[in-house]
């Protein structure tokens, strides 16, 4: 299994990343082995076990019944990894703070746009669809977007293909807002416990009526699963339950792929 306990990793990934804008470039600095800092998520993972219901497999926020105060709590949350100094935390530590960011961020839109039926009707500008693009975010004095954090600093810094089970992006066909806060210390299982989840389930991976049919994830960033679809194939079937190895291993190509944007609740 991978780990992202690794300076080496930051060592090549330094040496391949694509071109970022100046004020990025501190985030792609390699970390720290060890770090004094420490970032408390426990609010967080407060809120996720309070507002998450399981259902089949799926996990489901409950936006609806969130109270003002709450609401409070989660921006004081957002505002205080604000004044985190990210760039001395040891490697998992950033790892898991800026997917927490990222995923306190998605539901705080949510929240502010609330009731909708998809994160996608949120809206900033005539152009624009979802607010991936909006900078929400300051962090050691860079304004930051959703997608800043996702593929401008999660991916190619990390590159950990499993960083696709972490961030969660309010949807129905998302992996599922895990109910807990990652930390340094639960990171490595936590992204297991994501990927497996999700690849056993039939949003993220299911044979119909002999078709294999996968999540748009795998089509939509497949350079980070594998060369072509049958090492995406076999990424899936790393993570896969015995019977679904058994059949994924008579494909070598997917039939379809499949996305519900229908809001997570």
């Amino acid at each position: 299994m991978q780990s992202v306990k690794t300076i080496i990793l930051f060592i090549l990934v330094s040496l391949s990343l694509p071109a970022v804008s100046a004020d990025l470039e501190k985030f792609h600095a390699r970390a720290p082995e060890t770090s004094t800092v420490a970032v408390d998520h426990g609010v967080w993972t407060e809120l996720l076990g309070r507002y998450i219901d399981t259902r089949d497999g799926l996990n489901y926020f409950r936006y609806g019944a969130v109270t003002d105060e709450d609401q409070e709590i989660l921006e004081d949350y957002l505002d205080a990894l604000q004044t985190v100094r990210v760039t001395v935390l040891d490697a998992d530590s950033q790892f898991a703070y800026w997917v927490n960011l990222y995923n306190a961020l998605t539901v705080w839109v949510i929240l502010e746009h609330y009731p909708i039926e998809s994160i996608r009707d949120i809206s900033y500008g005539i152009l624009t669809r979802g607010p991936w693009k909006e900078e929400l975010v300051t962090v050691e004095d860079v304004e930051l977007s959703l997608d800043n954090i996702e593929h401008d600093i999660l991916r190619p810094v990390f590159a950990d293909n499993r960083i696709h089970y972490a961030v969660n992006c309010a949807s129905i066909g998302c992996p599922n807002l895990q109910d807990l806060a990652f930390t340094a210390d639960n990171l490595e299982s936590l992204l297991e416990i994501a990927a497996s989840q999700y690849i056993n389930h039939p949003r993220g991976v299911r044979i119909d009526d002999g078709e294999l049919i996968v999540s748009s994830i795998y089509d939509w960033y497949q350079e980070d699963f594998g060369d072509d679809e049958s090492e995406v194939i076999e990424h899936l079937i790393e993570y896969a339950s015995d019977d679904l190895q058994a059949n994924l291993s008579e494909f070598e190509e997917f039939d379809d792929y499949e996305y519900d944007w229908a809001l997570n609740e």
